[in-house]
């Protein structure tokens, strides 16, 4: 999924080239000096949306901010300020109600700012929109500290009873994922995230060594989180660096999320690509406690957006996935 606002352009791991390497974010080419007026159209959910509930009563233009390869995404001016549009033209309303959901509980925690859902719709065309609050950025890279703590304080603050899981099954890029509620955080992992990946991998490409040796690591999770405390704290799900960005103040701001409640660790998954340093983690751990043992799962929760890479981009990222789960067989000596 591709989430744009002014100023700064995110591509989900949905638009990840096909290597081992971070992806690089691509900017549009917008034209902010010739916007395209908006046609009258009294079929057009959009228009009519920002007309009525969005309180503006002229639409002065729209401009594309984005060169996804999931979604096209729209920057729509008008006299009562700017929205944020992302349209689907082959997918329902599911995705972005996933999105949408996701969205509003991270922006209910009060901590780190996300951009505010609006609405969530059918086009009468095909397909389905969101439209979303539009967030003025600034630097792309600002400040690590303030980064981590806001994480933190986010995942503090939202917990679940239900368990792990979340409302709705969302996506991961284009990739389903199942977020059946689970008492269990371990059992939820194994199945609904490890479990769930090997399957595909192994029904896409016919891999039945890495389905084989994963499987035996999923079963066998237990001695990596002795001693831990694990709640089911609101997670992002997908950040990474072409996620988070900056607003004009220089505060924080995390979009495209594949929200779930799970261990707070499982946070770091994409740290591979995501450019977290010292003083991110430093800040961190100040709300939210370093447990026992956390260097030691840093790469199962890799693995997992490892396997996700593989099923969506092909071979490329086999070897990362694989070099991972035989290290753990050697460790737990399974």
């Amino acid at each position: 999924m591709v989430v744009a606002h002014l100023g700064a352009i995110s591509f989900s791991s949905s638009c990840i080239p096909t290597s081992v390497s971070c992806p690089r974010l691509r900017h549009s080419s917008m034209n902010k000096n010739k916007p395209l007026i908006v046609a009258a159209m009294s079929d057009d959910p959009i228009r009519e949306w920002i007309l009525s509930e969005g309180k503006a009563t002229q639409i002065r233009g729209i401009s594309p901010i984005g060169g996804g390869c999931i979604n096209r995404a729209t920057r729509y001016d008008t006299d009562a300020g700017s929205f944020f549009v992302k349209t689907n033209r082959s997918i329902g309303p599911s995705m972005f109600e996933g999105e949408s959901l996701g969205l509003n509980a991270m922006y209910q925690t009060g901590s780190i700012r996300v951009p505010k859902p609006y609405k969530v719709g059918s086009l009468p065309t095909g397909g389905s929109y969101i439209i979303m609050e539009f967030i003025e950025f600034g630097a792309s890279r600002g400040n690590q500290s303030a980064l981590g703590r806001k994480l933190a304080e986010m995942h503090k603050a939202a917990k679940s009873e239900k368990g792990f899981g979340f409302h709705v099954e969302n996506t991961i890029g284009s990739t389903p994922q199942i977020n059946t509620w689970t008492a269990d955080w371990i059992e939820f992992y194994a199945e609904h995230r490890l479990g769930y990946q090997l399957k595909l991998a192994r029904e896409q490409y016919g891999d039945s060594t890495i389905y084989e040796r994963g499987q035996r690591l999923a079963k066998n999770l237990g001695p990596l989180f002795r001693n831990v405390v694990i709640e089911p704290c609101l997670l992002h799900g997908d950040l990474w660096s072409g996620n988070i960005t900056y607003d004009k103040n220089g505060e924080p701001v995390i979009l495209d999320p594949a929200c779930y409640y799970g261990h707070n660790e499982a946070e770091f998954g994409m740290s591979w690509c995501a450019g977290f340093g010292g003083d991110f983690y430093k800040a961190y751990f100040q709300v939210m406690p370093e447990q026992p043992g956390f260097e030691q799962r840093r790469d199962l929760y890799m693995l997992y957006h490892y396997l996700n890479h593989y099923n969506l981009f092909g071979s490329g990222y086999r070897s990362s996935a694989m070099s991972i789960i035989d290290d753990y067989l050697r460790l737990l000596n399974v």
